[in-house]
């Protein structure tokens, strides 16, 4: 039974895509990593994965998980030093009781901290800190505030090499240096901003007619609140060097984060609990779950076949190549998620050997398509994780309505821009 399981790609396939609706639809309220883990250990019992194939895959997803815990590490002793406290304060004077001006500012602080901390601090970092300034404004309608935060995490995601791990996997150890990267992407991303910005800020036209306060409390900054601000500054600063350097992100990211919190925690004399409470242990089996499906996923041969179609397609034509795989990525990422259909368009970028603005294309549909759904991305689900942290919901329908009308003219722009300077 197990063989002539083992033998039919269709099984492996069928689990993947139950386990990943689970991630997306979360049936019975259960968390994410249960589905993505029980699709995992479902592999491996029915022999379609051998035990230490899918610990290979746990294994490839390292960096991931050393990163997200330095973000998370980072993001944890920011709150408990009343950093995001803080931080909304000063927001609410800046935006002088309007909020439309407040959308904005959030939306350009949502820019840079995707840029030089990558979209999934946007998601840990950014979104407790917008929810405080929600609540010290007394805004009535936080959710355009908390949108920003989901949608600048995947719309800013390719300005910079490590601005979205995703870029990492994509490029593998051909990662373009930084002074060449610039040039090729930074039109794409110039439009991908601007397109989202518009829309989104149309969209949510009607509620930011709302008052908001600016007559509120101003906290002072803590000696561990300072620290902590400093903590998440250098770790910007040590990414963009590891970038430059080509090195590897996570573990860079790791030790700034324990750095900061264990300064932080030092310098307020608390225990380590106060912060290892507020971090989503979940996100880690939810990863290692779905680095174990697409290394399923590629004993079924999807990855040669797929290398086999889009270098076909190339030789035909180029344009139409980076236009097809550019926008199926963008709406297959939003069925699978973008971690492992990262995953796969890497390898298969990296096998049909296609030329650079092909490639582009791929990322940019890898980067800014998950912008369609809430499960398209890692970002955006741990965009909803610290939303219910804040005791906030956003239902999936919801977010999908808003995402069609976001993605695609951010999506068309953006890779059209890949070939304005041919």
């Amino acid at each position: 039974m197990t063989g002539t399981l083992a033998a039919s790609p269709w099984t492996t396939w069928g689990i993947a895509a139950v386990a990943t609706a689970g991630v997306i639809l979360r049936p019975f309220a259960w968390p994410e990593f249960i589905w993505a883990g029980a699709g995992a250990t479902l592999l491996v019992l029915l022999g379609l994965v051998s035990a230490s194939e899918a610990l290979g895959g746990v294994a490839k997803g390292t960096d991931v998980y050393l990163f997200l815990l330095g973000m998370m590490l980072l993001a944890a002793v920011a709150r408990h030093a009343g950093l995001f406290d803080w931080l909304a304060a000063k927001a609410a004077v800046l935006a002088r009781g309007s909020a439309a001006r407040l959308f904005t500012l959030v939306f350009a602080v949502g820019t840079v901290v995707t840029v030089f901390l990558s979209n999934d601090a946007t998601a840990v970092v950014l979104t407790p800190a917008v929810a405080a300034v929600a609540r010290a404004t007394k805004a009535e309608q936080p959710l355009p505030y908390l949108l920003v935060c989901a949608f600048i995490a995947n719309a800013a995601s390719f300005v910079l090499p490590i601005s979205n791990p995703a870029n990492l996997v994509i490029y593998g150890s051909h990662m373009p240096p930084l002074l060449a990267w610039l040039p090729r992407y930074a039109l794409p991303s110039a439009l991908s901003i601007f397109a989202t910005y518009a829309v989104l800020r149309w969209t949510q036209r009607a509620a930011l007619r709302q008052g908001i306060s600016s007559e509120i409390e101003r906290p002072r900054l803590s000696a561990g609140g300072t620290m902590a601000a400093w903590g998440i500054a250098g770790t910007a600063a040590v990414l963009l060097a590891a970038s430059a350097f080509g090195l590897q992100l996570g573990l860079p990211t790791f030790l700034a984060g324990v750095a900061t919190a264990a300064l932080v925690l030092l310098r307020s004399r608390s225990g380590p609990m106060t912060v290892l409470r507020d971090v989503s242990w979940g996100v880690l089996p939810l990863v290692a779950g779905l680095f174990v499906l697409v290394e399923a996923l590629e004993k079924t041969g999807v990855t040669s076949d797929l290398a086999g179609l889009l270098q076909a397609l190339a030789q035909r034509s180029a344009t139409l190549a980076a236009w097809a795989s550019g926008v199926a990525l963008a709406v297959g990422c939003n069925l699978v998620n973008n971690l492992p259909a990262g995953l796969v368009a890497g390898r298969v970028t990296e096998i049909a050997n296609v030329p650079e603005h092909v490639r582009a294309a791929v990322l940019i549909g890898v980067d800014l398509g998950p912008n369609l759904s809430v499960t398209g991305s890692l970002a955006t689900i741990l965009w909803l994780i610290a939303l219910r942290r804040e005791g906030q919901s956003v239902g999936a329908w919801t977010f999908l309505k808003l995402g069609a009308l976001v993605m695609p003219p951010a999506l068309v722009l953006a890779i059209a821009g890949v070939f304005a300077f041919g």
